[in-house]
């Protein structure tokens, strides 16, 4: 009976341990349930994409700045490149405004050349008014040089028949005259002083620049063509009581009367105080070729 109750006690203690080696190990499995759920959620938290939205923002704005150069670039640049009249022009006409036509017709391919170029690249609604009258400054100086170079060797532009109303040059789809250039075109944009840029290789003309208008310097170059033109003793004779003038400002007055009076114009660009009350007279005009 002894060792039954024996028997019986060591099955009890023997149930109680492995109750409590059971209870000891819940909180150990659960424990390390918990850092296996926190390792699994670290790589998500990882691959959220970050790190790629910086490079986008980086390339817009790489984007932007190259967009902004152009448009700096373009923004500067000429509507047409007179580049092969201005090296024409230096060749072959001197500082004093004499033109070497015979030099000119022994190469005259480039003069060609240019004119063509004229032809295919027409001032549209988008040039700047600068670019529209350097083009066609230029054109009609090309052209009266070609308009010689046709019927050279001669005297005087007055030689040749209708030498203002030919029509010999084809400019986009049209045929062109250098009336309907200097007339229709020029005189309307309402800039005088283009009377002293364009030239009929006259002696009285003004005399033709040995360089090229450009957009970018025109307003400085008409200037400096009106203010030469004005002192010059050959085309006209400036006193501040009396007027010795081209023709030009008799058969173009009212383009110098756009502002004030034809006093009020020349004295805008003469070195001399012209007096309002100033004697006016007109000088003979010269139609000897400029040579």
């Amino acid at each position: 009976m002894r060792y039954l109750i024996l028997l019986v006690f060591a099955l009890i203690l023997s149930s109680c341990s492995s109750t409590k080696k059971i209870v000891d190990n819940t909180p150990k499995q659960e424990s390390k349930e918990v850092v296996e759920v926190k390792n699994e959620a670290t790589p998500q938290v990882e691959d959220i994409p970050v790190t790629t939205e910086v490079p986008e923002k980086t390339e817009v704005t790489t984007e932007v700045k190259d967009i902004t150069v152009q448009e700096t670039i373009i923004a500067s640049t000429e509507a047409f490149n007179h580049n092969i009249w201005h090296k024409l022009l230096t060749q072959h006409v001197s500082d004093a405004g004499n033109v070497d036509y015979k030099s000119f017709k022994s190469n005259r391919k480039p003069l060609t050349n240019y004119i063509t170029s004229l032809g295919k690249n027409m001032p549209i609604d988008t040039w700047k008014k600068e670019d529209k009258l350097a083009y066609w400054i230029n054109a009609y100086n090309a052209l009266t040089i070609d308009l010689i170079l046709r019927n050279y060797p001669l005297q005087s532009i007055k030689d040749i028949k209708d030498p203002w109303e030919q029509r010999l040059w084809k400019l986009g789809d049209k045929w062109y005259n250098l009336e309907e250039i200097e007339h229709q075109i020029l005189r309307k944009m309402e800039e005088p002083r283009i009377h002293f840029a364009i030239v009929c290789a006259s002696f009285s003309c003004p005399k033709l620049q040995n360089e090229a208008f450009t957009a970018l310097n025109l307003d400085t170059q008409l200037t400096n063509a009106t203010k030469e033109f004005l002192s010059d003793k050959n085309r006209n004779d400036i006193s501040q009581s009396d007027l010795k003038l081209s023709k030009i400002f008799k058969w173009f007055k009212k383009d110098f009367e756009q502002n004030g009076s034809l006093i009020d114009f020349l004295n805008k660009y003469s070195d001399i105080s012209i007096s309002e009350k100033a004697n006016k007279s007109y000088l003979d005009y010269n139609w000897d070729l400029n040579n």
